[in-house]
């Protein structure tokens, strides 16, 4: 909700006063304090100010434990952890905290983790704020009560729903509730789609700004929390109107844009595009010294000259690039993908046909790199990094100065006006796919996944060599020459008649349509069910990229521990200051 600070600024002075929280105090037991009591605020303005202040943690900065530890893309935790990347930089950058993450050799008082959860909380306790004040507010209508109600409890069901993926057995606390040190011995899953479902009951098709929540986005995002669930039945007609009438925050209907790369555009003609179901909103030289972009990103830029300076993370590993080889008929590797010569191998390179979207996922060797050129062996920071770099959160080098930060701060010019994607309807259409196998028509699920391999056969965005790149655009000036042997297809007719065929594609056709995205991790959770399939995949990894990356050393999931994060150690400590703690660990930890 960045844009919406600038309408604001008054309110949100006075909200920055009145939302200050007791760092060593149970996250979900603060009340207001500072200057400001809520009944000061129980007015429209006051309730608005602090919505947007709930708004504003979606893409992870600010409040309690924001930043890059708890960045809404969940780049390491979703990407990082699941073998799309590793962490790059030094090996010593981060080499006590991120990379125990993603080798899975953590502890519970890992600051990444606290800060994901303590966030995640903060975004909680904010939309119960709303709440709160809302019904002291005498001066909001009806029409204005039911859709910030709508908005306040989405929101929190967001919020609770990243907390269940990450950390699964927490405490649910709502307004109602005075005490918030609560045990975490119940699945909240009925809570969280409660709140979802709130939200659809109480906002329209349209809100009043870019950036807010719809019933069409609450009801995308409960069919998302049906699918964690299995239950598939229940998701499908949901579904099915998302797909059918689902329009985005400006009323646009919700389609893929036909140009891939346009989705990771921070250019402002590009930005909240008909694909964009929901984003964490940003932007750049405001006076807000970074904290309005996509801060939570900022290290993960090529290092060195170009669009990075410091620090060099989150680099594409070769598994992920390995994954977008194709076959002769341009359909995907499900299990060979890691045989034979490695994509972009420093000796004796891959040189077979390729999906087209790995060169929009990361930067390679003699690549073009959009109109930087291709990206030189500097900007890979340690050799144990491997060769390629992050490209779908990075702005062009014509961008630099307006959609790249030129405040005066630490790496400014690493903070982008980018907009967090959370939700692209290109994943709409393949979560969909997957309810239609398992409860629905084989023949649609290969139709939504067919939609997006047709935009990926789609020759308008490809990287080419020898043109210029246009970021107004998305596009290169001249299509002779592509920058690799691109061949992708859809699937032929009748393919997905086989279940467990179809069910392999799709989760392939995820991999590489949202590599890169924070979304890997949570796919390969909610798929497992407790059958190992998240432990022998993601074991895979670390056995096949440990001769590139030696930061790997070490790294191995643990079936029935690794497929949760730990419940912080800190918060457990704090449920206990009555007596025995109320917080339970979760197993293996």
């Amino acid at each position: 909700m960045k844009k919406l600070h600038k309408k604001l600024i008054i309110p949100l002075a006075l909200l920055l006063l009145c939302v200050v929280y007791a760092c060593k105090k149970n996250m979900l037991n603060q009340p207001i304090l500072a200057a400001l009591s809520p009944v000061t605020l129980a007015n429209q303005v006051g309730v608005e100010s602090l919505l947007i202040g709930d708004y504003s943690l979606l893409d992870g900065a600010g409040g309690i434990g924001g930043g890059i530890d708890a960045a809404g893309s969940n780049w390491l935790f979703g990407s990082v952890a699941a073998g799309d990347a590793y962490k790059g930089s030094e090996p010593s950058d981060g080499g006590n905290d991120a990379l125990p993450v993603g080798n899975f050799t953590e502890s519970t008082s890992n600051p990444y983790i606290t800060s994901k959860y303590t966030l995640c909380f903060d975004g909680v306790v904010r939309a119960n704020d709303v709440l709160r004040t809302l019904k002291l507010a005498k001066d909001v209508s009806a029409a204005d009560v039911k859709r910030i109600t709508g908005e306040a409890r989405f929101l929190r069901g967001y919020y609770y729903f990243e907390l269940k993926k990450m950390y699964n057995m927490i405490p649910y606390v709502d307004e109602t509730v005075t005490d918030g040190n609560q045990p975490n011995d119940k699945d909240i899953w009925p809570n969280i789609e409660a709140d979802l479902q709130a939200g659809i009951d109480n906002m329209t098709a349209t809100p009043t700004q870019k950036g807010r929540a719809n019933k069409y986005i609450a009801e995308a995002y409960l069919a998302k929390a049906y699918m964690f669930e299995h239950k598939f039945s229940a998701a499908l007609p949901l579904w099915h109107d998302v797909i059918a009438n689902g329009t985005t925050a400006s009323g646009a209907k919700f389609a893929l844009n036909p140009n891939f790369q346009s989705n990771f555009s921070p250019e402002a003609n590009q930005k909240n595009s008909s694909e964009s179901v929901f984003a964490a909103q940003a932007s750049v030289n405001d006076n807000s010294l970074g904290n309005n972009g996509n801060i939570g990103d900022e290290l993960n830029f090529p290092y060195n000259s170009g669009p990075g300076a410091c620090c060099g993370w989150f680099n594409p590993s070769q598994s992920l690039a390995n994954s977008f080889k194709t076959d002769a008929n341009g359909l995907p590797l499900f299990t060979t993908f890691n045989t034979g010569n490695n994509v972009s191998d420093k000796t004796t390179p891959y040189t077979g046909n390729i999906d087209p979207r790995i060169d929009i996922t990361m930067g390679r060797p003699n690549i073009p790199y959009l109109d930087w050129g291709n990206p030189p062996a500097s900007w890979i920071r340690d050799p144990t990094d491997g060769v390629f770099n992050p490209r779908k959160n990075v702005y062009s080098s014509a961008e630099k100065g307006t959609n790249s930060s030129t405040e005066n701060y630490w790496a400014a010019n690493e903070v982008t006006s980018n907009n967090v994607n959370l939700m692209r309807f290109s994943d709409v259409l393949l979560m969909a796919a997957e309810a239609e196998i398992e409860a629905g028509d084989p023949n649609v699920a290969l139709a939504n996944v067919n939609l997006v391999r047709a935009r990926a056969a789609s020759n308008i965005w490809w990287v080419y060599k020898n043109t210029t790149y246009d970021p107004k655009t998305s596009t290169y000036a001249d299509h002779t020459t592509p920058a690799d042997k691109y061949v992708v297809n859809p699937y032929p007719a009748g393919a997905f008649a086989d279940k467990t065929y179809a069910r392999q594609a799709i989760h392939f056709e995820r991999k590489i349509e949202l590599g890169m995205e924070g979304q890997r991790f949570f796919d390969l959770q909610r798929w497992d069910q407790g059958t190992g399939s998240m432990a022998d995949e993601i074991n895979a990894f670390f056995a096949f990229d440990i001769k590139i990356n030696s930061q790997l050393t070490g790294g191995h999931f643990t079936k029935g521990r690794n497929e949760y994060y730990p419940i912080p150690q800190g918060q457990i400590d704090l449920s206990a200051s009555t007596g025995a703690s109320k917080l339970k660990q979760n197993p293996g930890y």
